[in-house]
């Protein structure tokens, strides 16, 4: 039978009056307001803005009377993925996506901030006048209303000079978010349940001298409490050295051992005790002078009046203000053996600070129940220790795990601590904050390290959001994800290009669906023959220049007022007849524009000559409604003719989708090609293209492996780098020798170059995925892991045998790519599990 006399109930014992405001009133009364607090991402933080967050905190600070109690609440809780497999439209790779991180554990962030304001004999307080020790808890009156309006001045002050700062957000918890709804759990339900799942009742507490225990849950809580348990120093950074190289520091908050590293269910406390400064002060020269009297009679007392005079001096010397800390880390489990676990895994953290680690088992019942949001009144004094604000800032921890972005568009990365999946938008959301200014990209990655694959699944991701996505190849690399798109719109979309002998790549580049000419169409026809003409190193002349756009423009105007069918061919016909009386009329010299030489050059492209299937195609390409077209021309990417000049085409039938779908998103990712086109004829063409593309809803991506290529090229500065806001490098430890020429280069600041070096370094072995920097307009910036499902992974491999395997099985299958790849993945399925 139950013993009734040891059992009570929470509402006899429970502190808290009322809900009023936005705030939470005790029964003492204690007043506290309530804030969700946004941290800056994991990883993400440079020493420089660690300094600035840990000056935010203390300007704030210092602006809120004496006897309040700052109470920082950091919830780490352990949480399943839960993917939305239901949605409507998911493809086949988008689902494998979701089932392949289906229930993947990861550690859930949630912080908060309470601002107390108590009394004086309240701060005071000691464990054995907590309220639960109390028979029966009377709600006494609110205190002086003037003292009550200037603490919510200070509060709003405090709430201001955060929010001003770039790095940290407070937003005011509702009633509803304090005590919760009929349908929602309030912050207090799920502190006295240790859980934040929805539909969980409140359990029994049993708050005993030898074990907390909520529910089933037990308690084990370690204390920051005294001086002697402190580390030597603090500071507002340290160094983490899993992703620190000897050329770079990758840093975290001094407390994150005890937060985002510490990877089980705990709740970080960090308390502040503003007492008035002075008081403490006194009571401190009074101690010292007593010290001083009884130092003959104990060294100890020598020593202790050394430090209290050294504390006295840093205090008047430099107006610090003296105030009270605590802080403990509070870890629960159901399992026994957990807890033991959770016991040395706490320890091991709090040693990784220089602390001492303290189990502490006499005070886990008060100090839970002092906890409590808003009942920071109740907080044993006995347990705190005095310090300044400055140095126990240094306890706080400064950073949260990877966010979502708002956005509906974007892509799906994973987080590189939990591997969670996360919604990432890198081109609409940061263009509408003004971070970048247009949505272009440049990807540096040297061979192995993942870049296809983060290529590939990114332009999966945007195709099924209804981009048109134009790919130009030099190695099959998009070969699968295009056979399954094509298998997928039974040939209504995914278009493949490849070069051969027997059928080469043609164009028209004279030829419209409408007849429009615009200036865009006049400059890419202009580059082009421009291009057939003049050698990489031999610049044209202004005359020359000249001379061939006024050649272009009249026979685009004598096309327009003619049945003629246009073509390279016809426009030869017209430079060697009347564009060439044109010449003669206008007494054009021949050291200004030889047109004999002019002609003799662009033979080769006209009919009977070598070339001359290249620009006078005859069939007309309906690539405007196609979204997903791949151009490989690895066959032809060393011929010093071929190569420029079918690029340059390519790019004209982008401009072509970039000048007639209006309002559409549309993106061309060029690989090595780009090497073809950038060259000192070209140059100014790749430059309007990425300026110009920006206008029109789209993106232009360039990808390369090669570091000497970007080191060695102005023009890719000048023309690529510069026009690209979003830049995206994969792991460079291949060349860490010549990384400071890369980090010039691409004006990368020390955070983004120790971001970027800390890539794959301490990878998770479990899980099988490469990491990704992401850098955004020279200001935001983070690394991530590009992890995807094992049919993703077969999609997207540039492995000969796995795709000869994919190629082969669908073959047998009617060329169903997707039904190879599901019966592929079964097999390895079934196969591990029969190990």
């Amino acid at each position: 039978m139950r013993n009734k006399s040891k059992a009570t109930t929470l509402e006899s014992k429970f502190p808290l009056l009322a809900v009023e405001n936005n705030c939470i009133i005790s029964k003492e009364p204690d007043i506290t307001a309530c804030f969700r607090v946004q941290l800056p991402e994991l990883f993400t933080v440079a020493s420089a803005e660690y300094e600035a967050i840990h000056s935010t905190w203390h300007k704030a600070i210092k602006t809120l009377p004496d006897y309040t109690m700052v109470h920082k609440q950091d919830w780490y809780i352990k949480e399943n993925y839960a993917p939305d497999i239901a949605k409507d439209g998911l493809s086949f790779l988008a689902k494998s996506y979701q089932q392949h991180f289906n229930e993947r554990p990861f550690l859930n962030h949630y912080c908060y901030l309470f601002l107390t304001k108590t009394s004086k004999e309240r701060m005071r307080m000691q464990s054995n006048f907590s309220s639960l020790c109390k028979g029966v808890l009377i709600p006494k009156e609110l205190r002086d209303k003037e003292i009550l309006s200037r603490f919510m001045e200070s509060v709003a002050q405090f709430e201001r000079i955060v929010n001003d700062s770039d790095f940290i957000k407070l937003e005011r918890l509702s009633e509803e978010d304090i005590i919760g709804t009929t349908s929602k759990q309030g912050l207090l339900e799920q502190y006295l349940s240790l859980s934040r799942e929805e539909g969980i009742p409140l359990q029994d507490i049993a708050l005993g001298g030898e074990e907390v225990r909520i529910g089933n849950k037990r308690l084990c809580l370690h204390t920051l409490s005294d001086t002697d348990d402190l580390p030597s120093s603090v500071a507002a950074e340290t160094r983490y050295e899993k992703l620190s190289t000897d050329r770079s520091d990758c840093l975290l908050s001094f407390a994150a051992p005890v937060g985002l590293l510490l990877s089980c269910n705990h709740i970080y406390n960090q308390y502040l005790f503003l007492d008035n400064s002075e008081d403490n002060l006194r009571k401190f020269e009074k101690s010292a002078r007593n010290m001083h009297s009884l130092a003959r009679y104990s060294r100890a007392n020598q020593i202790n009046k050394e430090w209290i005079e050294r504390y006295l001096n840093e205090a008047h010397s430099f107006g610090h203000a003296s105030i009270r800390a605590h802080f403990n880390v509070m870890a629960w489990s159901d399992n026994p053996v957990e807890l033991k676990q959770l016991k040395n895994d706490t320890g091991s953290a709090l040693a990784l600070m220089e602390c001492k680690p303290r189990h502490n088992t006499t005070d886990v019942a008060t100090l839970y129940w002092a906890g409590m949001p808003g009942n920071a009144g109740d907080f044993p004094s006995e347990e705190s220790f005095y310090t300044f604000i400055e140095p126990a800032l240094c306890f706080f921890t400064e950073e949260t795990n990877y966010k979502s972005s708002p956005s509906p568009f974007g892509i799906k990365m994973a987080d590189r601590l939990t591997g969670k999946p996360i919604h990432l938008d890198i081109s609409d959301l940061p263009m509408k904050r003004g971070i970048i200014t247009n949505r272009n990209k440049f990807i540096l990655g040297p061979s192995g390290s993942g870049k296809s694959f983060f290529t590939n699944h990114m332009v999966r991701q945007y195709y099924e959001q209804g981009a048109h996505v134009l790919l130009v190849d030099t190695g099959n690399s998009y070969q699968g994800l295009c056979e399954l798109i094509k298998g997928k719109t039974k040939g209504e979309d995914g278009v493949y290009f490849t070069y051969t002998e027997d059928n080469p790549i043609a164009f028209n580049p004279f030829y419209t669906d409408d007849g429009i000419f615009d200036i865009e169409k006049r400059e890419s026809v202009k580059t082009l023959i421009l291009t057939l003409w003049k050698r990489d190193d031999e610049p044209p002349r202004r005359s020359e220049e000249v001379a061939l756009s006024n050649a272009v423009s009249c026979y685009i105007e004598r096309i327009k007022h003619t049945e003629e069918f246009p073509s390279f061919n016809g426009f030869y016909e017209f430079a060697q007849g009347d564009y060439r009386q044109v010449l003669e009329d206008k007494k054009v010299r021949e050291k200004d524009f030889d047109i004999a030489n002019f002609l003799n050059v662009l033979e080769p492209y006209y009919k009977g000559g070598e070339y001359d299937y290249l620009l006078n195609s005859e069939k007309q390409l309906d690539l405007l409604s196609k979204r997903f077209i791949v151009f490989e021309i690895d066959a032809i990417k060393d011929h010093k003719i071929l190569f420029p000049i079918v690029t340059i085409i390519i790019m004209e039938v982008f401009i072509n989708k970039m000048r007639r779908l209006k309002g559409v998103r549309k993106l061309i990712l060029i690989e090595e090609a780009w090497k073809a086109i950038a060259k000192e004829g070209m140059a100014e063409y790749i430059k309007y293209l990425f300026k110009t593309v920006r206008k029109f809803f789209g993106e232009a991506i360039v990808v390369t492996q090669e570091v000497d290529d970007i080191i060695q090229s102005p023009i890719v500065k000048e023309s690529i780098i510069n026009n690209s806001d979003c830049k995206i490098l994969l792991d460079q430890r291949k060349y860490m020798n010549k990384f400071d020429d890369i980090q010039a280069m691409l004006g990368l600041t020390e955070k983004e170059k120790a971001q970027v070096l800390s890539i794959n370094m301490n990878n998770d072995p479990k899980r099988l995925y490469k990491e990704v920097w992401i850098g955004l307009g020279g200001t935001h910036s983070a690394v991530y892991a590009t992890e995807v499902s094992f049919e993703e992974y077969l999609a997207y491999t540039t492995e000969e045998t796995e795709k000869l395997e994919v190629m082969q099985l669908a073959s047998q299958l009617d060329g169903n790519v997707e039904q190879a790849i599901k019966r592929i993945a079964i097999e390895k399925k079934e196969k591990e599990n029969n190990q």
